[in-house]
Parts: structure tokens; sequence; C-alpha cells
């Protein structure tokens, strides 16, 4: 099969030694070049898994944030389509397949977005708002960029963008303390991405929000159909939203009150 389309993905990690063989086996079928950016705060066996592919390129860097560190990983790549995959992801047999059909076609995008299905304590999440839950991952270097966001950064694209079909599996959390291991760090990125847009806080981000969240993901997008785990995510998830409001809330209030006693 030709390759018109050649593939490199780019993986940034830091203490993912649980993961990051599972997700660079995955790719091996499909991906022509892998880019793998470790932390050099990294205190696992993620350096050493990834010696172990001998078909990986890596590099051991210090944190830049996430926009600005998978921009630098891009800018290592050779090939002009970039996979953006993270190491708690795997591509499926089917995406695979997908992917080298895509490298032998012509290409009319300028990115593409992947379906993702979510492994949240042991469960595939089917409803809760999170599947299909679809993610652009395939795009050309040359038509599309990372923007600066601290948190949930994303893609600006210079054109349209096409579909894929097939799964990305995303094992997001194993354990809740893996959830909470995050959490605090997240919501703090959040809450400080709040600030940079010039939003302006209301009682009503720490009261109506986190209840709206919890009652449209188990409700309205039914997570009662996820099981125990639908209920805990959209627990969870509610909870995020309130510390998130409740961090932007308190930085406003440091602001007001520099030089002040109460």
């Amino acid at each position: 099969m030709e390759n018109r389309n050649k593939i490199s993905s780019i993986v940034i990690a830091k203490d993912e030694g649980q993961n990051i063989q599972r997700c660079l086996q995955s790719q091996l079928g499909c991906i022509n070049e892998i880019i793998v950016l470790v932390d050099e705060n990294s205190t696992d066996n993620t350096l050493d898994i990834v010696k172990s592919f001998p078909e990986v390129k890596y590099e051991v860097v210090r944190w830049m944030g996430y926009a600005q560190t998978k921009q630098y990983a891009v800018s290592l790549t050779t090939n002009d389509w970039i996979f953006w995959i993270d190491a708690d992801e795997v591509i499926t047999h089917e995406l695979s397949q997908e992917l080298n059909d895509f490298k032998a076609s012509d290409n009319k995008f300028a990115a593409y977005d992947i379906p993702r299905l979510a492994n949240f304590l042991g469960r595939w999440i089917r409803h809760s708002g999170w599947y299909p839950g679809r993610v652009t991952r395939l795009f050309n270097k040359r038509l599309a960029r990372f923007n600066q966001k601290d948190v949930h950064e994303n893609l600006i694209i210079d054109g349209s963008t096409g579909s894929f079909s097939n799964n990305l599996l995303h094992y997001t959390d194993p354990t809740i303390r893996h959830y909470f291991q995050k959490f605090n760090n997240y919501t703090s990125l959040a809450a400080d991405e709040l600030i940079k847009q010039d939003k302006k806080f209301s009682l009503s981000d720490i009261i109506i929000r986190p209840a709206f969240i919890f009652v449209k993901m188990y409700f309205l997008k039914m997570g009662f159909l996820d099981g125990i785990q639908g209920f805990i995510l959209a627990v969870f998830s509610s909870a995020y939203v309130f510390t998130k409001y409740c961090k932007f809330w308190e930085i406003n209030y440091k602001d007001k009150n520099k030089g002040t006693i109460d």
C-alpha cells in the first residue's frame, strides 16, 4: 500500500510507566514516526520503557506547559501529518487500519476528528456525555497549531475537518486516587484560564453550575446506564466544576483585598 500521507505521532509523558508501553505498541502498525517527549521530572520507569522501543525517537525535556510542549514535539517531526496521542490512550486495531487506509488516500481535509471511548474506574463509559467524545487528533502541521490554553488545549485549524469512524481508547482514571491526583492541578489551571479570559465571578457559578453538570451527565446524558461508575463520574464532574469556580473566586477575592485586613 502506497504511503501518500505518512504520519508522525507525538506523545508527552511524565510518570506514565503503567500506560506508555500499551500506547506505543498500538502505534507500530500504522504510524511512520513516533516522537516521545519525557518530562525531566518523571520519577518512574517511563524513560526505560520508551528506550526499549527501537522505533521511537525520544527526548527528555523541561515542562513548558501542555500546548507549548506539544508544539515543540511537532517541530521535531519529519512528516506533515501528525497524530496527537496521549500516553494513556491506545489506537485500536480498527483505527489502525483506518489510518493505513488514510495514508493511501487522496486527502481533502486539514484535520480529522476521532471518536474516543474512555475507561473510568474499570468501565467503558458509553453515556454520560462522554461518548463518542470526538477529539481532533490527526492534522496537517502546515494547516494547524496548538492554542495557548493552560488546560484542555486544542488545535486551531486552517481548513475543514473530516471524521474517522473507529475508536481511540482512553484509559483515563483506573482508580479514584489517580483521579484526585490530577484534580487539584487541573482545577487550578482551569481557574487561571478563567482569569486570563477576564471572566466575572457569580455566586451561581458555585451553586447552579455544579448542580446542572450532575443533572446533565447523570439524567440528560443517561449516565445512569453507566452503572455506579456513571454516578461517581457525575458527582466528581460536579465537584470539579465547583472547585474550579471556588478557586476562581479565591483568586478574585485575594486580588480585591490586597493590603486589607478582615
